[in-house]
């Protein structure tokens, strides 16, 4: 029997003993910040359902950056919210949208500030799917060079990485070849290469305006229930070129990260959505939860379960905490 001589609780004793033996450690290095553009100028406009969290002019989307970059985050990833939809989403890769533009802005004031690109259609589409639609059903490999059209216009306002979300089936593959032939072949890709048909993106499609006009979109997310599929998305997305891979949603999901990371040994992020943001937001607007504390406990537990790095809307706010203490 082991007690007395082992007793664990000694290397519990006092904060700085507790930091000294502590497993997994955060930092700002560990986060990336999401922001949204928009049309106009001068925009500064908190979102209903993401409070905290604003829809940005591209002057104010510099001026944010400017504090993402101060607090020591080293990267953002920019959504766009287009002033024109079609139904195959044209704007995605006009070199004057808001997120081409917003890229060339940020990039010019902050070289040193890394730039991710969210690259889908349903934030531009007028049926809100993300490609092009063939007998009420998105179409797979037309969709493919639409993608691969956003990407090089990404790639030519100076991004640094893009971050193919829209789950169609080769889109890695034609979105490496679409950079590499366009002559950016050190553009980076960070594949959503594990995401889910969840529930928790529902502030997210209202901040963009990116739900579907009908049915949904089951039939190219994945399947909650499934585990072992997500196994085989990473490895075609990894054999397709990506250099980086992801899991959204986060807490739900927590599991299959952590079998990601094993399988593979390869970089891989978390994604902290809309809907795990909004309910922390809201329980403690309530008063329910002590709002530091869970945010952070919760950061944690990404990274214990094997996340390189998080994107999360809570990411200046913490690396700022972090700096403090």
């Amino acid at each position: 029997m082991s007690f007395p001589i082992e007793r664990p609780r000694r290397l519990r004793r006092g904060d700085t003993m507790r930091r000294l033996v502590r497993e997994t450690t955060l930092t700002a290095n560990d986060l990336v910040q999401p922001l949204f553009v928009v049309p106009g100028k001068g925009v500064r406009t908190e979102i209903s359902s993401l409070k905290g969290q604003f829809h940005l002019s591209v002057d104010e989307a510099v001026k944010q950056a400017r504090r993402v970059f101060e607090a020591g985050v080293p990267a953002i990833i920019l959504f766009g919210i287009p002033e024109y939809k079609d139904s195959t989403g044209s704007s995605a890769w006009d070199s004057e949208g808001e997120v081409q533009r917003a890229t060339r802005a940020i990039k010019r004031e902050l070289p040193d500030l890394l730039v991710i690109t969210d690259v889908c259609l349903c934030e531009y589409t007028s049926h809100g799917h993300c490609g092009v639609i063939k007998n009420q059903d998105v179409d797979n490999d037309p969709t493919l060079t639409l993608l691969g059209k956003v990407a090089v216009s990404h790639a030519e306002a100076g991004v640094d990485i893009v971050a193919p979300s829209d789950m169609m089936d080769g889109r890695v593959a034609a979105i490496r070849s679409a950079l590499d032939v366009a002559g950016f072949t050190q553009t980076a890709i960070l594949s959503y290469a594990v995401k889910y048909a969840s529930a928790y993106y529902g502030p997210f499609r209202d901040a963009v305006g990116s739900a579907p006009g009908f049915g949904d979109r089951h039939g190219y997310q994945m399947d909650p229930a499934n585990a072992l599929e997500a196994i085989r998305e990473a490895e075609l997305d990894l054999a397709e070129g990506a250099d980086m891979i992801m899991v959204k949603p986060g807490v739900a999901y927590l599991d299959v990260l952590t079998r990601i990371k094993e399988e593979f040994g390869r970089v891989t992020a978390a994604y902290q959505v809309s809907g795990e943001y909004a309910m922390i937001e809201a329980a403690a607007e309530k008063g329910w939860i002590d709002r530091k504390r869970i945010i952070l406990e919760t950061l944690i537990a990404f990274k214990r379960a094997g996340a390189d790095f998080i994107l999360t809307y809570h990411a200046t706010e913490v690396a700022e905490w972090l700096n403090e203490r």
